[in-house]
């Protein structure tokens, strides 16, 4: 059980170091065996990471982040597991590209060839019958790294690459594309000869969706962060509004930017009426309620597409905005309120442009535009195509973690 790395979270404000850890925590329960090094997980800086490593004891490793005090590499260059009666080294490699953000002074990155051409011959000298390189090169450099050294066995390549559900063959390794978030498991199949060597090698990578049963230890822990990390951010959010309530007087400086800002769908009723009433047949007349139910109301990233013009002029700022501009109302799709043209030569269409900012592969993977906009129609047509199930939302109300 491994991971190529590139876990923590994309934001690189200190609030989100929680979402660091919980991965961390996440991973051990999962029983990984080991975990590949990107910058993304530099982003806390170098001591926090290394404390959390040492807390959590999850595996990770890489062989050229090299650490400038010690002169070793920062995180153990390669691990040996012994699974039945074989032995395999995983290694992991980071880019020599990227940026360390606030580690850059106190690391250097190797040339990633060079540090594969030591390590590998060490592993196998180590007993290692089977090697696996935790790429962080991309698609490409990950495929030029198993062509030009040999004795990689397998490759689970990272850093914005594709997912593809089967993998392939490149010289004599196997190269793995596994998606990100979580969302998909590789397996990755060896075969061995009477010495021990690799003969053939598949891979297949399967979506965790909502008929993967949830591991309890797993349930528990997604559950506790949510419910405390939503707490938190709640807490954070009405600090926040009362200190910018009280340098602006009592009007938030997002108001104070703009003439033109959201209304709300009480104001467009008053001459949209039949509209509403059939908006509110919707599921995006409820779409709050699928926040509070699981305890993310407070959640900047979930709740961005379950409320109206969020932090925007006159948009959703705090939960107390719940009341009048939650839910996804009709300026999410019809634009700002005080915008509006009361008598429009061309009345403004809905296109699939305006669905696919919230409905993405991640937090929508079935969206289907011709399948879904008749759901949303003021003029109901007569045959109603059915939804598909939405993996991540089943995810979500079984407190799991698709979403």
């Amino acid at each position: 059980m491994v991971d190529g790395g590139g876990f923590f979270p994309e934001e690189a404000d200190s609030l989100y170091r929680d979402k660091a850890w919980f991965l961390m925590d996440g991973m051990v329960l999962l029983g990984t065996d080991a975990a590949g090094l990107s910058e993304k997980e530099l982003k806390y800086g170098r001591g926090w990471l290394l404390a959390q490593l040492k807390r959590s004891r999850l595996p990770m490793v890489c062989a050229n982040v090299w650490d400038k005090a010690t002169k070793k590499t920062l995180v153990p260059p390669y691990r040996i597991v012994k699974k039945g009666n074989v032995s395999i080294g995983i290694f992991g490699l980071n880019s020599d590209k990227v940026d360390l953000g606030p580690a850059r002074d106190s690391l250097t990155i190797e040339d990633p060839v060079a540090a594969a051409k030591r390590v590998v011959p060490e592993m196998r000298k180590q007993g290692a019958t089977v090697i696996v390189l935790l790429s962080q090169l991309g698609k490409v450099e990950s495929e030029d790294m198993v062509t030009g050294i040999d004795g990689i066995d397998v490759v689970i390549a990272g850093r914005n690459v594709p997912m593809l559900q089967k993998g392939r063959m490149i010289k004599n390794s196997v190269a793995v594309y596994g998606g990100e978030q979580g969302q998909h498991m590789g397996r990755t199949i060896v075969t061995l000869d009477a010495g021990k060597k690799m003969l053939t090698g598949e891979n297949d990578v399967f979506v965790m969706g909502p008929d993967v049963g949830e591991k309890p230890e797993i349930l528990n822990l997604v559950k506790s962060f949510n419910d405390a990390f939503n707490d938190k951010m709640r807490k954070l959010e009405k600090e926040r509004a009362a200190v910018a309530t009280k340098q602006t007087g009592g009007e938030s400086e997002v108001q104070k930017q703009s003439v033109e800002h959201f209304v709300g769908s009480e104001v467009c009723q008053r001459c949209h009426q039949p509209e509403y009433q059939q908006w509110l047949t919707t599921g995006h007349a409820r779409a709050w309620q699928t926040l509070v139910d699981i305890k993310k109301e407070s959640t900047p990233e979930c709740v961005t597409c379950h409320v109206v013009g969020y932090k925007q002029p006159g948009g959703f700022q705090t939960a107390d905005d719940a009341a009048k501009l939650s839910n996804v109302q009709c300026e999410n799709c019809h634009g700002m309120g005080t915008a509006h043209e009361a008598m429009p030569a061309q009345p403004q269409k809905v296109t699939e442009a305006t669905c696919v900012g919230c409905h993405t592969a991640t937090n929508s993977p079935a969206f289907n535009f011709a399948v879904f906009q008749p759901h949303i129609l003021h003029k109901v047509p007569a045959v109603m195509p059915p939804l598909p199930p939405n993996p991540a939302k089943e995810k979500m109300k079984a407190g799991g973690t698709g979403h």
